[in-house]
């Protein structure tokens, strides 16, 4: 019996890791249609003092930035040209709405509020992609 519950223990994590891969993928803004996965680079973020890198494979997620080690839905409510707003839900961990501008292809202003972990945050980050990453270091941007 013990075996068994082994076993099961095992199936759960990999359903969580795989609906948290499916959530990530979500369809990003069209307005971000060019803008492509790779190493970006996010200032203006409370608390950071230097810019932060990372290597992102969903550009979906970099709305999302507040909550990006979280598994989140999100929808597109609006689109205008270069500017899109989306909301987003995160669970127990909050929400947000952000508004996108992409200033290039390679270069967002990430106007960013809501709730995380039971506070609220409001603020703006620029993302610029600075290249390519190696395979091996892309995160999910769950």
């Amino acid at each position: 019996m013990a075996r068994m519950i082994g076993k099961t223990s095992l199936v759960l994590p990999a359903a969580a890791l795989a609906a948290a891969f499916m959530l990530s993928a979500a369809e990003p803004p069209p307005m971000l249609s060019q803008a492509r996965p790779g190493l970006w680079e996010v200032s203006g973020a409370p608390g950071m003092k230097a810019p932060l890198r990372l290597c992102i494979a969903d550009v979906a997620a970099l709305p999302r930035f507040e909550h990006r080690a979280q598994i989140c839905t999100s929808k597109v409510i609006r689109q205008s040209g270069s500017t899109a707003e989306v909301e987003y839900s995160c669970g127990a961990a909050g929400f947000g709405h952000s508004e996108v501008i992409a200033l290039t292809p390679r270069s967002l202003r990430i106007a960013t509020q809501g709730i995380s972990d039971g506070l609220p945050f409001n603020y703006v980050v620029q993302a610029r992609r600075m290249g390519d990453c190696p395979k091996s270091a892309f995160v999910t941007g769950h």
